[in-house]
């Protein structure tokens, strides 16, 4: 809903207006000012700013959410005034100007309207095309101009009673008025005639104290008066509803106080409500379950190899053999590789120019999709993706939807494509820096504060030199940070700009056949348009989009699907076998891969639970998926660190923790994602725009070889861990009868293989038993759905016969271990763990108390056996 007729108006004195040369086009006939749009109130606050000294004083700052919430606060004043004589009495103003002339003679009057009217002139008076007492003799239709300035002197009264509207009281100072008129005595008149007339409002009230009441109750806060005026004049407000809502939001984008950094906070993810959403999950290809990434700068990697082999290894067809065959010995059979397309020239000169005279450009502030050609452009990445794809490696992809970068091949060629205006929406930008175009005939130009720090402008300006035309776009935002600024934000109200980012998905996803896409919650129809479209009562996020507000029901018109659900539909059919995988947070998680169809979604809750030992929260989160759907545990993309986060040595040590923590990634359904330089303990972060390696590393030996020995062993049998259908949690009780959220208890079955991890994340010792599962839910064909439970020999399908006993080892210590089925059955799996200890019990056999004979596949002999 864009508020281009919403007017907000106030009072604002002959004296001010001079002082700050406000433009006469602000001010209605009767002389209040008017904003039509938010805008209006930037450039009238801007209007003030400049003649502030706001460097020794920035407290003095006039802000236009402030400014436009006083107007509108006067505005719905007169508009109360207005439906109590449409609803009441269409006489009262006439009677109430009757009965103060009444008592204070019409002399007295007439000199203090005239006093005021002079003061506080309206437009035609102003400009001098009539003087007061002419103006006061005429009338605006059937309604005397006397009696429009009794009313227009009565809201002066109530914005000089207002503590809120304080601040600002340079430009309705009725001083004047009350020291040479009989100004003060009108007010107490008009409320003793409105307490004879009929009550007003939800409480019943005379007119004058119903219009005094938001002060009253709230009298130093614009934002709860407009909150009083929004909850309690519901009726009387009428089409004044959005706007209301609409002035908050532009407060909260003025009030934000701090540009939080990350996905924010991380808590176990709930399901209510979802189940209200349609169920479309995606099927699975057969490889897709078995997928291990791991992830490459690279630039950064190149960078590496080139030190490691002593020869320059710069473009994508250089990879060494030897490397892929290292990843696929590992059991890694995903490489994604950040940074693979054409970069954004500005986005590298910017990084250069702000101090890192090596930088390249952002990975994710793109020119175009095509791969880069200082990697060596399409044939070289043809060939490193045939030689992975002979090692069983398949290739994976970056792909930015949100945004481009600022001198794009669609900024240039598509303008129209982005979100932007025909003017800039805060006066105070400017844009008197470098051109950072590469294209003569368009100019691109950050905001000058950007250079030296000390703002982080919403919008860049682009101007056509052909035309001379100018557009101000909006960098790419996802209101948790400062803007991208760098990159272009597109317009997904426009449907050609969704179908061509569509096409541009086809196009990577012939070529890369698991595709990552950044910041994906930002497309969802309920984040963009809180973002950028905000539904009033919603927005705040970026600063100035409160001005463009729409209600649900025209931002539904405008995009009628969810953007990733047509994407899926699309990519199974024109590009199928395809892994897409959603970079998601905000709890959306469960709808991207249940509803929107993504084969996976990002769980950035186990980084950051496991590593803060927030057990208790990652087994309620694995309870809740359970409880509401297991299908979306096989979907989460589970890792210990990510290219925006912290390297997984410096979260989680070189230690015990790291090496249990990594098991569970290794051994939890979902897709185990290992990060650059993870197994190599390496300790430096990679920025996006890194061309090399600053920190001069070597593999850690030690890490590496661990890894060899307990984790990739398990990365190879993948298939045993990765499915959800067979997958049970269990409670570890203790012996004082408490269950010990600290213990990760789980088995799975894959044919007639079993598995059961143990894992204890907290330097602590713990001794108990893991008997039963916890609920979980199974569908009938019906789709009905029941809460079920299991004992632990259930989910391992263990006899309860006291002739059999099991046979099992520990994949991490290669000891065997030997258990009785009843004592399974009827007490569970008795363990004592240490600190960090993880146990990943495998190659379960039955074997007969005596006979020591094959019995279900078990050995002819237990080579090693421990008893409890």
């Amino acid at each position: 809903m864009h508020h281009d007729n919403a007017l907000r108006e106030f009072h604002v004195a002959r004296q001010a207006r001079d002082l700050y040369d406000f433009d006469a086009s602000l001010f209605a006939l009767s002389g209040n000012v008017i904003f039509a749009n938010f805008h209006a109130a930037r450039v009238f606050a801007q209007k003030m700013n400049d003649k502030r000294d706001l460097i020794n004083f920035p407290e003095q700052a006039v802000r236009a959410g402030q400014i436009n919430a006083m107007g509108l606060i006067d505005e719905i004043l007169h508009v109360v005034v207005r439906e109590y004589c449409e609803q009441l009495k269409p006489t009262a103003m006439a009677e109430a100007l009757a009965y103060v002339e009444a008592a204070l003679g019409r002399d007295r009057l007439a000199v203090a309207l005239r006093a005021f009217t002079d003061q506080f002139p309206p437009l035609a008076v102003y400009r001098g095309e009539t003087t007061v007492a002419g103006y006061l003799a005429g009338a605006t239709g059937d309604t005397p101009h006397r009696q429009i300035a009794l009313e227009e002197l009565l809201m002066l009264w109530l914005a000089n009673d207002n503590p809120a509207f304080a601040i600002f009281l340079e430009l309705f100072d009725d001083d004047d008025l009350e020291q040479n008129t009989v100004y003060n005595e009108i007010v107490p008149l008009l409320d003793e005639f409105f307490r004879t007339q009929p009550p007003f409002g939800p409480e019943n009230q005379p007119l004058i104290e119903m219009l005094r009441t938001p002060a009253r109750r709230f009298p130093h806060s614009l934002e709860a008066q407009l909150e009083f005026i929004r909850t309690n004049w519901t009726a009387v407000l009428g089409k004044y509803l959005y706007r209301v809502l609409s002035s908050l939001d532009l407060l909260a984008e003025e009030q934000k106080p701090f540009f939080g950094f990350g996905p924010g906070p991380v808590l176990p993810y709930e399901f209510g409500g979802q189940e209200l959403e349609l169920e479309r999950f995606s099927p699975d290809s057969a490889w897709m379950p078995r997928l291990v990434l791991i992830a490459k700068n690279a630039y950064v990697w190149l960078d590496q190899l080139s030190k490691k082999y002593q020869r320059a290894i710069v473009h994508l067809n250089d990879v060494p053999d030897v490397e892929l065959d290292t990843l696929a010995r590992w059991g890694i059979s995903g490489l994604w590789l950040i940074g693979l397309w054409q970069r954004s020239e500005a986005s590298q000169r910017i990084k250069q120019m702000m101090g890192n005279p090596e930088a390249v450009a952002s990975a994710y502030s793109l020119e175009d999709y095509r791969i880069a050609d200082d990697l060596g452009g399409e044939g070289a990445y043809e060939d490193l993706k045939a030689r992975a794809w002979q090692r069983g490696i398949r290739m994976a992809s970056d792909m930015v939807p949100n945004h481009m970068g600022i001198d794009s091949t669609w900024v240039m060629q598509h303008p129209d494509w982005f979100v932007s205006l025909p003017y800039s929406p805060f006066p105070g930008y400017t844009f008197d820096g470098a051109n950072l175009s590469r294209d003569p005939r368009v100019g691109i130009y950050l905001e000058d504060h950007y250079y030296d720090r000390s703002d982080a402008a919403v919008v860049f300006k682009r101007v056509d030199h052909w035309t001379g035309a100018a557009r101000y776009i909006y960098h790419g935002n996802d209101g948790t940070s400062m803007p991208w600024n760098d990159t272009a934000q597109l317009n997904y109200l426009n449907p050609e700009v969704r179908e061509a980012v569509i096409q541009t998905i086809l196009s990577v996803a012939r070529r890369s056949p698991v595709i990552r896409f950044d910041a994906a919650m930002t497309l969802t129809k309920k984040h963009y348009q809180r973002l950028w479209f905000p539904e009033p009562g919603t927005g705040g996020d970026i600063a100035s989009r409160a001005d463009f507000g729409m209600t649900k029901a025209d931002f539904d018109a405008a995009m009628p699907e969810e953007f990733w659900r047509e994407v899926v539909d699309r990519v199974a059919q024109e590009a199928p076998d395809t892994l897409l995988l959603a970079e998601a947070f905000w709890l959306m998680e469960g709808y991207f891969v249940r509803t929107l169809g993504m084969h996976r979604v990002y769980n950035s809750a186990f980084m950051n639970m496991m590593r803060d030992e927030k057990n208790a929260e990652y087994r309620q989160l694995i309870k809740n998926t359970l409880d509401f759907d297991p299908q979306i545990l096989k979907r989460y993309v589970n890792f210990m660190n990510n290219p925006d986060e912290r390297t997984a040595v410096d979260q989680f040590g070189k230690g015990d923790k790291y090496f249990g923590i990594c098991t569970l990634m290794a051994t939890l359904p979902g897709l185990p994602m290992f990060g650059h330089g993870q197994v190599e303990g390496y300790t430096e972060k990679y920025g996006m725009e890194y061309r090399r390696a600053y920190w001069d590393e070597l593999p850690d030996g030690f890490l590496v070889e661990r890894h060899e020995r307990q984790i990739f062993p398990l990365l190879h049998r993948r298939a045993l861990f990765a499915e959800v259908e067979n997958f049970r949690l269990y409670d570890f009780f203790t012996a004082d009868g408490y269950v010990d959220e600290n213990v990760f208890a789980y088995s799975n079955r894959l044919g007639q293989e079993r598995s059961l991890v143990l894992y204890h994340n907290r330097y602590a010792e713990t001794r108990g038993w893991a008997r039963m599962s916890v609920g979980y839910v199974v569908k009938n064909e019906a789709g009905d759905k029941t809460l079920v439970q299991q004992s632990l020999a259930e989910g391992l399908q263990i006899p309860d016969d006291p002739r059999v006993f099991v046979v099992f080892r520990d994949a991490v210590s290669g000891l065997e271990y030997i258990r009785n089925c009843c004592e399974l059955v009827e007490h569970g799996l008795y363990a004592e763990l240490h600190a960090y200890q993880i146990h990943v019990f495998v190659n379960f056999a039955l074997v007969y108390e005596n006979e020591w004979g094959h019995y279900g596949g078990a050995p002819k002999r237990a080579r090693r056996t421990e008893h409890r």
